[in-house]
């Protein structure tokens, strides 16, 4: 038996979607994303204590693999040049095209897919203001990461700030490793691909994007292997609570525009009554 809830929601969840809602509800979203990400920076003390305290947990647990991968990369040219491409690149290409081939081609998954997506980036936003932390390419005291995106700068437009533009690292923030939301988005756009494509190149795709990610970060020394792990649960606690969020918020909607109804009807009732009264 379906319930009153369910209903609201799945009419809902049909329901046409709208662009003139949609992408400025998306663009705010990125855009609070952003600032929020830049003002939270952290006491660069905290950051730096915050990411040897991992490495020396990883390293407890023999869980370091950052290592043995950051020299491959950095070592090798043919691998890292791509590899700090990738991330520069596509964090912000990959996640908003699956975004509009969800929109264009499985409008009825869209909606829980976004709010997921729009959740799991805000708990993101909690870790980093919590947990400010260095990556392993900003550590002192010989811990030996190379910085490749440093390393190969004059391959691309970034400079010595992560993935920011030359001249623009100041609009960064250069101490958010934790959690990692770049293998979190990644891993997002793999489950959706592999989820609902028809064809299997774009199921492969689903599959080797967010491990193809994942070994990036690791090798171009921006993110421990645990900040993988904390991006994996990120997206975990936002697909726990997407379906919650959005029956709460189509709820409350469907209830809003039952008070607007019933207003509109009782003044119109008043009006008439009023109009059919005999002039004394």
């Amino acid at each position: 038996m379906t319930t009153s809830a369910d209903a609201i929601h799945t009419t809902a969840h049909h329901a046409p979607l709208r662009r003139r809602t949609e992408l400025p509800l998306l663009a705010a979203v990125y855009v609070l994303y952003s600032a929020v990400r830049l003002v939270i920076r952290g006491e660069v003390g905290a950051a730096m204590g915050n990411g040897a305290d991992i490495l020396r947990f990883e390293q407890l647990v023999n869980l370091d693999p950052e290592h043995w991968f950051n020299r491959l990369f950095a070592n090798h040219a043919l691998l890292g040049i791509p590899a700090d491409f990738a991330y520069a690149s596509l964090h912000y290409i990959v996640t908003p095209a699956v975004l509009v081939w969800l929109w264009r081609r499985h409008a009825t998954h869209y909606r829980v897919a976004r709010t997921w997506l729009m959740i799991s980036t805000l708990v993101g936003l909690v870790g980093f203001a919590v947990l400010p932390t260095a990556p392993p390419r900003l550590l002192h005291g010989g811990h030996g990461f190379i910085d490749t995106m440093a390393e190969y700068s004059s391959y691309g437009w970034w400079g010595n700030d992560a993935s920011a533009p030359r001249g623009l690292g100041h609009l960064t923030n250069q101490y958010a490793a934790m959690p990692s939301l770049h293998v979190g988005w990644a891993l997002w756009c793999g489950l959706i691909l592999f989820r609902l494509g028809k064809h299997w190149l774009v199921r492969t795709l689903g599959i080797t994007y967010p491990v193809m990610t994942t070994l990036v970060v690791l090798g171009t020394a921006n993110h421990y292997l645990m900040d993988t792990v904390a991006g994996v649960m990120v997206m975990g606690m936002g697909f726990t609570l997407a379906k919650p969020v959005l029956r709460t918020v189509d709820t409350l909607s469907v209830r809003g525009r039952t008070g607007e109804r019933t207003t509109s009807m009782s003044v119109r009732a008043m009006e008439t009554a009023a109009a059919g009264k005999p002039r004394p």
